[in-house]
């Protein structure tokens, strides 16, 4: 296969940090995780095509990688919004109050979970665990951590993203 071919779906500066991860690591699928990180940093999500891309540079199958992938829900396989909201539906949080929660969230968006807003900027995931059971009900946008949601307080959250 020549390097072309290779490196087609890839740009030359995913490929790169892809590499540099590959040189801490045993091996080169090692670097799955990371190199689908990667890519969705730069692109937002992971496309089929980068997929193939990456599983050539990693020498492992489309096939395997697409495992990975789809078993970590923070590997995004579909386009997502520019924001993307994940309330935690865990036990904690749904005790708490989480189904109304993500009730009020979908009406105030406009969208069901797994859905994007018509100007693409909330994508809207359900997520099993946050991490933060003492402070439930919480959700994620980006990387921002909000808990003790209220519903009164969605226009405010949501207004901090543009």
């Amino acid at each position: 296969m020549s390097e072309v071919e290779l490196l087609q779906g890839l740009s030359g500066e995913e490929i790169a940090e892809i590499e540099a991860e590959i040189t801490h690591l045993p091996d080169r699928e090692s670097a799955a995780i990371d190199a689908l990180m990667i890519v969705q940093k730069h692109r937002g999500w992971v496309s089929d095509t980068s997929l193939q891309a990456i599983a050539r540079l990693l020498g492992m199958s489309a096939d395997a990688l697409d495992s990975i992938a789809t078993f970590y829900n923070l590997i995004f396989r579909q386009p997502v919004g520019r924001h993307v909201v994940m309330v935690c539906d865990s036990v904690s949080c749904y005790v708490m109050g989480a189904d109304g929660l993500g009730k009020a969230i979908q009406e105030h968006l406009g969208i069901a979970f797994g859905e994007t807003t018509d100007d693409d900027r909330f994508t809207l995931l359900p997520i099993v665990c946050l991490g933060a059971c003492d402070k439930a009900p919480t959700m994620m946008i980006d990387d921002e951590l909000i808990e003790n949601v209220a519903a009164e307080r969605l226009g405010e959250i949501f207004g901090r993203f543009e």
